[in-house]
């Protein structure tokens, strides 16, 4: 961790009135417990104590101080409890957030002994393989969740976190993933317009993540499930990550899908969260200058939507390239200047933080306190989704649609792409049943 970044109790006692405390009696701790006065307790526990992780927690407590001082909710969050592959790396993490080394656990079954901690809330920053699982514990456990993106690296998976999204929705629990450009309030504007027609139809657009080399360089190897998930290198293997197009490009497919629905009128309830997702993909991509791991270092895939739309999708990890990360729609037309959207604005009542990663944790807390839970678990199932359908398509060389891979199976089709389930799970993690991966054995388009 950089030292910059570093997140103390101490530095943070300085210059808010949240607390990053986890004491001995905070497990037993009711509920939004009362204190003196207004003040209201939130237990946080975190799992997957890396960058992202790290960068979670902090946000999440800023979030805090944000409400406190905007709000004046008295809101007092307490971490109690840290979890890791590496339990060295939970304790490095609970240490410089006041948890007690006994509620630092390690090891692929430790997101348990975080729950038996009852926290209120769990962030989640494991690598991808692990979302559906860890995700759907949380629900089952009662739990308030934020998730990093992407939720799962295969189809079994993507609809595993549909269905526990589902229980969410009926348990009115709150569901918040690190898609963080759905809380930044010009693009929240932007679905608005959509919504009430401001621009017309959609007619289509671009999506990328083009970016220089990152991984790769140097051989891995791996001789255990160490050097899968503790190694820092988990994002190059695609059973883990879901490669690059799933893991960091699902930003940009999200607000594709987010355009398309707003246009559509998906989600009557709340217009501003509409999403749908694309009908099929076909594309190509390939590999030219990694060296460890398995995945790809280019994509480039035709989404089709409803009504003929098409999206183009590209995302690239080479260096001496041209870059570009973003999104761009073609309208029907203009957007009148005197216009102004009837679609009511979601977060109008709790406002936006300027930083996109701290709105999320903001719009988080206040749906909690306020007993206005937010689920965009659906969403990003179908942004991960989109991004899985793309790469396949990719990898094989097929046009291949969402019916066949995340609907119904197709009994025609020898693919079977309803049930294509990458090894190991997170569950041979846990039993230690975990296969090798090698580097450089990638799927070759046209092959079986």
């Amino acid at each position: 961790m950089d030292h910059d970044n570093q997140l103390t109790r101490r530095s943070f006692l300085k210059s808010t009135a949240v607390t990053a405390a986890a004491g001995a009696a905070a497990a037993s701790l009711p509920y939004f417990a009362a204190a003196q006065g207004n003040k209201r307790v939130i237990k946080t526990a975190l799992i997957g104590c890396g960058g992202r992780g790290s960068g979670a927690i902090r946000d999440h407590l800023v979030a805090a101080q944000y409400l406190n001082e905007k709000h004046d909710l008295g809101l007092e969050v307490q971490v109690v409890a840290t979890a890791d592959w590496s339990r060295d790396k939970a304790v490095g993490t609970g240490k410089q957030l006041d948890v007690p080394e006994e509620r630092c656990f390690g090891g692929p079954d430790a997101y348990k002994r975080v729950l038996e901690v009852d926290p209120d809330v769990v962030l989640m920053a494991t690598p991808p393989v692990f979302r559906p699982l860890h995700f759907e514990s949380c629900i089952k456990a009662g739990k308030h969740v934020f998730f990093e993106k992407p939720v799962a690296v295969d189809p079994p998976g993507v609809r595993r976190v549909i269905a526990a999204g589902e229980l969410a929705k009926q348990s009115n629990l709150s569901a918040v993933c690190g898609t963080q450009r759905r809380h930044e309030e010009w693009r929240n504007q932007l679905a608005r317009e959509i919504r009430d027609g401001a621009h017309g139809r959609v007619m289509g657009g671009r999506v990328a993540w083009n970016m220089g080399k990152i991984f790769g360089n140097t051989p891995i190897n791996p001789k255990g499930p160490d050097d899968l998930v503790g190694s820092g290198k988990w994002q190059l293997w695609v059973e883990m990550s879901g490669d690059h197009i799933c893991e960091q490009h699902v930003h940009n497919l999200d607000i594709a899908n987010w355009v398309l629905g707003a246009q559509a009128g998906v989600d009557e309830a709340e217009p501003a969260h509409a999403c749908t997702h694309p009908l099929s993909a076909g594309g190509f991509g390939h590999r030219a200058r990694r060296v460890a791991g398995n995945m790809y270092d280019f994509f480039s895939v035709d989404l089709e939507y409803a009504n003929g739309i098409h999206i183009h999708s590209m995302c690239r990890q080479v260096g001496g390239c041209w870059d570009w990360v973003g999104e761009e729609f073609t309208f029907e037309k203009s957007k009148p200047n005197d216009f102004q959207p009837q679609s009511p604005d979601v977060y109008a009542e709790v406002g936006y933080h300027r930083g996109a990663t701290v709105c999320e944790h903001v719009h988080l807390l206040y749906g909690i306190l306020k007993e206005k839970p937010i689920n965009h678990a659906r969403n990003v199932a179908w942004a991960t989704g989109a991004a899985i359908m793309g790469r396949e398509a990719a990898y094989s060389g097929q046009r291949i649609s969402w019916q066949d891979m995340f609907e119904k199976p197709n009994e025609k089709d020898k693919r079977n792409w309803y049930n294509l389930q990458f090894k190991p799970t997170a569950e041979d993690f846990e039993t230690g049943d975990v296969a090798m991966l090698k580097d450089g054995d990638i799927r070759i388009p046209g092959e079986a």
